[in-house]
């Protein structure tokens, strides 16, 4: 459509170029050519008859002579103007119906009567002028001169009107020439598009594809020009393409099913390790002094790495697309309140949220979700935090606000980031360092996401939950419901830290403070 557009401008402009100048020289030549026989002709006549008068004509010899010259052939009508006596004017016509000397315009009569100065380069004191004028709605020229030496002012009016309809034909005439030109160029456009266009097309139709996934897309070609040579370069680019993304899907199959597997093999090594940290942290008190720290240290980091395992096993279920939403009917508020209140952070967490705000959702994600984001503003912002949660038309917001330094800009884009660490100064957390990786994949099979970004007044970082309110399509669509299990940790990667997480450190029994 484009080319059509810009060969039919192209071709507009330059027939319209040419019918215009081809009709101003038609016109002036036609118009010229009248003009000087219909005024050579009067001007014959002035000399023939209207000199022969006397000097002072009556007024019916001006009448016999203004008929006779509008009889000689040259088809105007002609106006005489004598004096009877001097300052007495008198007017033959040829037609007083048709032309008379009101008609004659103002300007062209002064300049009849002006007497010329007489000169090397002119050597008569009158001269014939004219003019192009419209009269009832008729193109006429009107011309007129006098007697040198003295006699009557003659004046004539010839109608331009077949003229007119000539030239009118001739604009016509160009106008279809145009059109023609117009629907020729839209033609040739056509078959541009079709002789190179359409390769393009193709090319562009194969390229979609590849972009899609097919990379078995290929392009005939045929022939020898740069668009055969185009698609030949297409074919090779793609199957380079083809075998790059097999070998990059093969190792990375590879590597997902590596991490799947040492992560299900650490789990019954892990398991008789916690039994055992829970024996050495129930016989703590009663230890060696010199060995109690070293127990303590053993506690603590058979924890961590069993919180790694566990984070582990939920990016592969994400990285090989296993993992399936188990939707309920979820009290937000309530749902908050259970989380701050299951790691014991009722003291530290301003919660304002209404009951009564109903989501479909899953409730073991959403609780990871928000573990992490509180568990990071906690540890790496600044109390108090504050969660609010809001609905917007069909959506949920859950936003988690801490007090502390803020997010530096360079690490922004990176806080979903796996393993990501902001200083290499720090390059050990005491999380994981998948936590807030997890909390956004969990956002994202729920059809949500999570945003970070400082707080406006500088006081904080605010870390935003967009979920929808309604899960069921998205659960349709990623094939319903499936597995469950335990995902702990999080974190940002913030001032320093890595993306850390609390996982499941800091619990505590016994009767709290239930106010959040």
């Amino acid at each position: 459509m484009r080319l059509i557009i810009v060969f039919g401008l192209v071709a507009l402009t330059a027939a319209v170029s040419a019918s215009g100048i081809a009709y101003w020289l038609n016109r002036e030549a036609v118009l010229t050519r009248t003009q000087e026989a219909a005024l050579g002709d009067f001007k014959q006549e002035m000399q023939n008859r209207a000199a022969a008068l006397p000097l002072r004509p009556t007024e019916e010899e001006l009448r016999r002579t203004s008929e006779l010259m509008a009889a000689g052939g040259g088809g105007y009508s002609v106006v005489l103007l004598g004096e009877r006596d001097a300052g007495k004017p008198i007017v033959g016509a040829s037609d007083p119906d048709r032309f008379t000397l009101s008609d004659v315009p103002a300007s062209l009569r002064a300049a009849v009567d002006e007497e010329q100065e007489l000169t090397a380069g002119n050597r008569h004191s009158y001269h014939v002028f004219w003019l192009r004028t419209t009269l009832r709605g008729t193109p006429y020229l009107v011309g007129g001169t006098r007697i040198i030496g003295g006699g009557p002012t003659g004046y004539m009016l010839k109608s331009l009107e077949p003229e007119r309809q000539d030239l009118n034909s001739l604009g016509w005439s160009l106008g279809v020439a145009t059109l023609l030109a117009l629907l020729g160029s839209a033609l040739l456009a056509q078959v541009a598009a079709t002789t190179v266009l359409k390769p393009v097309h193709r090319l562009g139709e194969a390229a979609r594809r590849l972009g899609e996934g097919k990379l078995d897309t290929r392009l005939r070609v045929s022939g020898t020009d740069e668009l055969a040579e185009l698609a030949r370069t297409f074919n090779s680019a793609a199957e380079s393409l083809q075998k790059k993304v097999a070998d990059m899907s093969a190792r990375e199959e590879s590597s997902r099913r590596f991490v799947a597997d040492m992560s299900h093999e650490l789990r019954t090594p892990m398991t008789a390790l916690t039994a055992v940290t829970e024996v050495l942290e129930e016989e703590q008190d009663s230890l060696d002094p010199m060995v109690a720290p070293a127990v303590s240290l053993v506690i603590s980091e058979t924890r961590r790495l069993n919180t790694l395992v566990d984070n582990l096993m939920e990016v592969t279920r994400f990285d090989a697309g296993t993992a399936r939403l188990v939707l309920d009917d979820v009290d937000v508020a309530d749902q908050v309140t259970a989380c701050i209140d299951a790691r014991a952070w009722l003291d530290a967490v301003e919660l304002d949220a209404e009951r009564g705000i109903v989501a479909r959702l899953d409730p073991r994600r959403l609780d990871v979700i928000l573990a992490n984001l509180i568990g990071n503003a906690l540890k790496h912002g600044g109390s108090p935090v504050r969660v609010s949660v809001r609905t917007v038309d069909d959506d949920l917001i859950v936003r988690v606000r801490d007090h502390g330094p803020g997010i530096p800009e360079d690490v922004l884009p990176h806080v979903f980031d796996r393993f990501y660490k902001a200083s290499a100064s720090r390059p050990r957390s005491e999380g994981s360092g998948l936590g807030l990786s997890i909390a956004m994949e969990s956002a994202l099979i729920h059809g949500g996401d999570i945003t970070a970004a400082n707080s406006p007044d500088g006081d904080g970082a605010v870390f935003t939950l967009r979920l929808p309110r309604d899960g069921s399509e998205v659960a349709a669509r990623d094939g319903g419901a499936g597995e469950g299990g335990p995902a702990r940790g999080g974190g940002d990667g913030r001032g320093g830290r890595g993306n850390d997480g609390p996982g499941d450190e800091g619990q505590h029994s016994g009767e709290r403070d239930t106010r959040a």
